[in-house]
């Protein structure tokens, strides 16, 4: 009765590991799509800079609010209990002056 029990546990604490992994995974993806985001690099190479990164089967988004340019990636329900989700966002350089005052 004890035996089955460890395996049951190692078994969640593997998975809980997994996650852990996936949801770092998910932040560095983001922070990447933002960065390339934010230095107006084309569409194409925001998205393959933050799949590059990403988990297998991640989703990337990336949109435009103002001056800020933001990046979502999503880990769907499937492969964890629960949906896994990071998002980052950076000032898009183009909008920055140039820096003609003090």
């Amino acid at each position: 009765m004890v035996i089955p029990s460890l395996v049951v546990v190692a078994g969640l604490l593997i998975w809980g590991l997994m996650a852990g992994v996936a949801e770092v995974e998910c932040v560095d993806a983001a922070r990447a799509g933002a960065r390339a985001a934010a230095r107006s690099e084309a569409a194409g190479d925001v998205l393959r800079a933050a799949r590059e990164a990403a988990p297998a089967g991640a989703r990337v988004s990336v949109g435009r609010h103002g001056d800020m340019v933001e990046v979502r990636v999503t880990v769907p329900r499937p492969r964890f209990p629960v949906t896994l989700t990071a998002q980052a966002s950076a000032l898009a350089e183009d909008t920055v002056d140039g820096g003609d005052e003090p």
